[in-house]
This record gives structure tokens, C-alpha cells and sequence, in this order.
């Protein structure tokens, strides 16, 4: 399984969570980019894949919060 991961961070949330900004046109351009990738290296036999998000917010010195989505879209 080749996972592709987004990371997003926010130092506070008072504008949304990280996790909110992966929006549908976030996710398309990842997964025109994931797509190109997938046929430069791997030509028509493309392995699985899925994409996870990663949202970290707060403050990186004092234990973040850190949220993993697996497979938050495909």
C-alpha cells in the first residue's frame, strides 16, 4: 500500500482546524499530482494507494495536538 500523506498545521484554531483545510479542490490537486507521480514511476500497473491527512495544531514546543485521518479520501 503506497500512502500519500498531507500534513497541515495550524498554530490555533480560531480560523478552523488544519484538518479543514484540505477542501475538495486541496484533494483534487493531490490526487492530479499522486496521479502523474503514480505514472512516472509505475506506467499503467499502478500499486494501491490512499490518502491519508494529518492536522497538527498548537503550539510545536508543548505537545501539539496531532489528528491522523487514514484514508480521508480517494
Amino acid at each position: 500500500m503506497l500512502v500519500f500523506v498531507e500534513v497541515r498545521y495550524r498554530a490555533d484554531s480560531d480560523h478552523g482546524s488544519p484538518l479543514a483545510t484540505v477542501t475538495h479542490a486541496k484533494q483534487r490537486k493531490l490526487i492530479r499530482t499522486a496521479s502523474f507521480f503514480l505514472q512516472q514511476q509505475f506506467g499503467d500497473r499502478w500499486p494501491a494507494c490512499r490518502f491519508d491527512v494529518v492536522g497538527i495544531s498548537g503550539d510545536l514546543q508543548q505537545s501539539p495536538t496531532i489528528q491522523w485521518i487514514p484514508a480521508a479520501f480517494y
